[in-house]
């Protein structure tokens, strides 16, 4: 018997994209703009503009569906590196160094790099 959500996956695939494109976004608006929230003091400019324009740029896309897959694609190979150099030197597994958040952004990302934009997206959009 399937799963009563079977037949919205193509939505839930939609909510997963947008909600995550819209919350990664906030990250590069905070690196480069200060908004919502300041970036913490010391924070060294590669950061802010290596990464910012990655995760604002890559989020926005994302969010509405355009160059869906590089986005995505790029966006994991960043939370992948911020993992690796920031969180992974601290010890060894993701509760204990803070790195839950990149981790996840990084699988997630490569999922919807892989499965590509779906519907609700500029990218599926029907262009008969």
């Amino acid at each position: 018997m399937p799963h009563p959500l079977t037949p919205y996956r193509a939505q839930t695939y939609a909510l997963l994209r947008i909600v995550t494109g819209f919350l990664f976004l906030w990250h590069g608006m905070s690196k480069m703009f200060g908004f919502p929230v300041p970036v913490p003091a010391g924070a060294p400019p590669f950061v802010i503009w290596t990464a910012g324009p990655i995760e604002l740029i890559g989020g926005v896309l994302v969010m509405v569906g355009l160059a869906t897959r590089w986005a995505a694609f790029v966006s994991s190979g960043l939370m992948a590196c911020a993992y690796w150099m920031v969180h992974g030197l601290q010890a060894p597994l993701p509760v204990q160094n803070q790195g839950e958040l990149a981790a996840l952004y990084c699988f997630v990302f490569l999922f919807i790099a892989a499965a590509g934009p779906g519907i609700w997206s500029v990218d599926g959009a029907d262009r008969s």
